[in-house]
C-alpha cells in the first residue's frame, strides 16, 4: 500500500476525559484501504517545542463517509496542541504506515486485550474482525473507571470484560488477573497496551499455547525506517517497529 503525505481536514474533535480525545479527519481524495494495526505520523503545527511527528494509531475508519479517527492521549506539548484543533483546521499526516494484524482462521476463538491508550488500534481491529465473520471477546484494563474509554463502542463488537486497578469498575487488578482467562478458552489473542502488560499477556499465551500478536508502542521519529530509534530485538535480528511492525507475533520477539 502506497504512503501519502497529505493535509486532511478536521471534522470533529471529541474530548473523552482529561487525558484522551478523538480527532476525526477527511480528505479530498478517496481514503486508502486501511488495515487494522496501521498508524499515521502526525505533524504538530503551532507547537514550537515539537519538532518531530507523532505516531498515532488508526482508531476507526468509515470509508463510506471517507473519514477516519485517531484516538490520542495527552502526554506532552505536542498532543496538548493537537487537542485544541477545531473543525476546519488542517492536519498534515504521513499515512498509512506499518503492517497489520492478521485475520484468524474461520473457527478460531479470539480475544482482544487492550490497556490504557493501547486500546487505540483495537476498535478498528474489532470492527474489521466483525465484518469478516468473527465475534471476538474483548478484555480492557484501565487505572480506574474515570479513565475507561470507548466502552460502549466495544459492546457493539462482542462481549466486553473490564479490569480497573482500583476495582471501581469490572474486576480489580490487571488484565492478566481477570477470571475470563481461566474460565474461557481462546486460540488467538490480539493485544496492545503498556509494554509490561503486553509481556504479561505474551507469557500467558505462551503457557497456554495461544497464538498472540501485539502492536508495539515504541518511540518513533520518522515512521519510515530511516532514524532507527524504534528498533526491536527479534529472532530475525534488529527490526524497525515502524516498517516491520508495529504488529509482531510474540514468538518473533525476544521477550
Amino acid at each position: 500500500m502506497s504512503k501519502r503525505i497529505e493535509d486532511l481536514k478536521v471534522i470533529g474533535n471529541k474530548r473523552l476525559n482529561d487525558d484522551f480525545f478523538i480527532i476525526e479527519l477527511t480528505g479530498e481524495q478517496k481514503l486508502p484501504d486501511f488495515k487494522p494495526g496501521q498508524f499515521a505520523q502526525v505533524r504538530v503545527d503551532g507547537s514550537p517545542d515539537t519538532f518531530l511527528r507523532r505516531p498515532i494509531s488508526i482508531h476507526e475508519v468509515d470509508l463510506g463517509r471517507n473519514t477516519f479517527k485517531l484516538l490520542i492521549q495527552i502526554a506532552g506539548k505536542g498532543t496538548e496542541t493537537l487537542s485544541g484543533l477545531k473543525n476546519g483546521d488542517m492536519l498534515n499526516l504521513v499515512y498509512p504506515l506499518g503492517n497489520s494484524f492478521s485475520l484468524p482462521a474461520e473457527n478460531e476463538k479470539v480475544l482482544i486485550v487492550g490497556g490504557g491508550c493501547g486500546v487505540a488500534p483495537l476498535l478498528f481491529l474489532g470492527k474489521y474482525l466483525k465484518s469478516n465473520g468473527h465475534t471476538p471477546d474483548i478484555l480492557l484494563g484501565f487505572r480506574n473507571m474515570e479513565r475507561i474509554i470507548e466502552y460502549e463502542q466495544y459492546l457493539k463488537i462482542g462481549k466486553v470484560f473490564l479490569t480497573t486497578e482500583d476495582g471501581s469498575m469490572g474486576e480489580k487488578g490487571y488484565v492478566t488477573d481477570h477470571s475470563v482467562l481461566t474460565n474461557s478458552t481462546y486460540e488467538r489473542v490480539y493485544c496492545c497496551g503498556p509494554d509490561s502488560m503486553m509481556r504479561a499477556v505474551a507469557v500467558w499465551c505462551k503457557k497456554n499455547n495461544i497464538n498472540c500478536e501485539v502492536s508495539l508502542e515504541n518511540l518513533m521519529a520518522c515512521g519510515i525506517g530511516a532514524c532507527l530509534c524504534c528498533i526491536v530485538d527479534t529472532v530475525k535480528g534488529n527490526l524497525c517497529t515502524c516498517i516491520d511492525g508495529p504488529v509482531f507475533n510474540t514468538t518473533e520477539l525476544k521477550w
